[in-house]
């Protein structure tokens, strides 16, 4: 018995001084992946608000840390999981997958799941991007060839009956495709009708099959324009059906998606998925608030534009490995750090005056 309250005196009397931050000498060595504004790498070093956020806590209790970039979400937090690194910290959203296997801190950031989109063209280039594609192309094309043969059969018909069919072939391309034309649009010339049989017949037909193509033609435009204005018209997640969606794969906002039956396209990590946006490999970007947003009022200034709802909104902690004894006092920290305004000099100085403590 005396031997087990010894073994219990120890225990306690170690977590006292850990969570009194008595022992100044000791390092962590903390996870982190990119994830600007929250973590990324500059010449000097780690820098971000998370980054900076940990630094000023780490501060206070006299601790100190490094930190160990990794590729992906994945390895980052495998490598708490497995004890390679003590801690991680970014835009970690807190989940209870997540907590059964490691320890969180309090929430560090209240975050969430936005829509980013390209600055909508202006109407005119709009219309003609719709108007100028392959399959109209190709339409308009068939209408030629079909006015240019059937202005020429014509000619064969008439060109002993009437003098404006009176010329050679090679002349008479033109005015037998304007004869055509004419009768599809305007529905012929009143002084120049057929006057052989066969004539007469071939000029009901292309008169019947000029509604057909009339029809078709203009049934094409209509429904690419329409098309059109229901895709540029995107205010919630329900509009995104037919576009191309990209977000980071193995992430939270990768599962919310598939929850939802919203098909989507998986990047690696944030360079390869702007990339993508940027050269249009894909139509919108789904992932976490803070981050796009930060990436629309820098890089993508002007080019890209971002919803105002927030789905699934989430929190974002520090990730300690389970049962870690260097959790309470760095949580203890950030709760001081709010306290004494440092958590709201730090939101202002990485968010913007006008984002405020939620």
């Amino acid at each position: 018995m005396r031997f087990l309250m010894i073994i219990i005196g120890i225990y306690v009397s170690l977590w006292t001084t850990v969570a009194t931050a008595q022992t100044p000498d000791v390092s962590l060595t903390i996870g982190t992946v990119t994830r600007e504004p929250f973590s990324f790498e500059t010449p000097e070093g780690h820098s971000g608000f998370s980054i900076d956020l940990l630094n000023a806590a780490v501060e206070t209790i006299g601790m100190s840390v490094s930190y160990q970039s990794f590729d992906s979400f994945a390895e980052m937090l495998t490598a708490v999981e497995t004890g390679m690194v003590d801690a991680a910290i970014s835009n970690i959203s807190i989940t209870a997958e997540r907590e059964r296997l490691m320890d969180f801190t309090q929430p560090i950031f209240d975050g969430g799941v936005q829509v980013m989109l390209r600055s909508d063209a202006s109407a005119s280039s709009s219309i003609f991007s719709v108007i100028l594609t392959r399959d109209i192309g190709l339409l308009v094309l068939s209408a030629v060839l079909l006015l240019l043969a059937g202005g020429m059969l014509m000619y064969l018909f008439e060109r002993k009956h009437q003098p404006y069919f009176d010329h050679n072939p090679k002349d008479a391309v033109f005015p037998a495709f304007w004869w055509a034309l004419n009768l599809v649009v305007n529905g012929g010339f009143e002084e120049r009708v057929p006057q052989s049989k066969p004539g007469r017949a071939f000029g009901v037909l292309l008169v019947i099959g000029s509604l057909f193509i009339v029809s078709i033609f203009v049934a094409q435009i209509t429904a690419a324009l329409t098309v059109n204005a229901i895709q540029d018209n995107v205010d919630s997640l329900s509009d995104l059906d037919g576009r191309s969606v990209g977000t980071i794969q193995m992430s939270t906002t990768s599962a919310f998606l598939d929850d939802r039956g919203i098909a989507h396209f998986e990047f690696a990590g944030l360079e390869e998925l702007f990339v993508a946006f940027e050269t249009k490999q894909i139509e919108a970007v789904v992932f976490d608030g803070p981050i796009l947003a930060h990436y629309v009022d820098n890089t993508g200034l002007g080019k890209s534009r971002l919803l105002e709802r927030i789905y699934r909104p989430e929190k974002y902690g520090m990730v300690f490995t389970e049962g870690s004894l260097y959790r309470e006092p760095v949580d203890q920290a950030f709760l001081r750090l709010r306290e004494d305004g440092t958590y709201q000099d730090l939101i202002t100085k990485w968010f913007g005056p006008a984002y405020s403590i939620r």
